[in-house]
């Protein structure tokens, strides 16, 4: 009689000393639990805020991106209730009165600061991120040429997750400066040139 051959019951056999055998086992167990878990899986717990100094407009411009599942989910947290970005209109401009209420933007001149008033021109959805835009009109018209100081506030989603990170990218005249808004830091100032 012949030798028969062990039969091995896992769908990816593994080759090796026991000990790494033993060690591939355990990482690809811990793979599967990690992203198994729906709400690691989708949320990213990143959104980008884009100052755009408009020179064809002279308005400065506000377009705030976040991606539409992680909206989804933060507005069934913070309104308490199933909100449906993608179907409800409503809901839409819920969520982007939630973003706009924190979000501001002030000049900054040291002895005090100047808080703009931006106008909110409404939201949309375009494939996987959800788009909310405001708007300073004349704002880039009256600053032309001049060196700004910025203080912006931006705690969009940090009251639902801590962790969230927020970045800003100012663009005027060909240059961009960026900041990010992380743990611990809601309100931070950008020297725009």
């Amino acid at each position: 009689m012949g030798m028969m051959r062990a039969q091995t019951s896992s769908a990816f056999p593994i080759t090796g000393t026991p000990a790494l055998k033993r060690a591939c086992s355990f990482l690809f167990a811990a793979l599967l639990i990690v992203f198994s878990n729906p709400s690691y899986a989708h949320q990213q717990k990143t959104a980008v805020t884009r100052l755009l100094f408009n020179p064809n407009t002279g308005s400065l411009e506000i377009i705030h991106r976040l991606f539409l599942h992680d909206a989804e989910h933060a507005a069934s947290v913070v309104f308490g209730t199933k909100q449906d970005i993608i179907e409800s209109a409503d809901s839409r401009a819920l969520f982007g009165s939630y973003v706009v209420n924190r979000f501001a933007v002030a000049i900054d001149d040291s002895a005090s600061l100047q808080e703009l008033t931006p106008l909110y021109l409404g939201e949309e959805i375009d494939g996987q991120y959800l788009w909310v835009y405001q708007e300073v009109p004349g704002f880039a018209a009256r600053h032309i040429g001049k060196a700004l100081k910025l203080r912006i506030i931006n705690s969009v989603l940090r009251d639902v997750w801590p962790d969230q990170s927020n970045l800003l990218n100012v663009e005027r005249g060909g240059n961009i400066e960026s900041i990010t808004f992380a743990m611990g830091a809601d309100s931070l100032q950008v020297a725009v040139p």
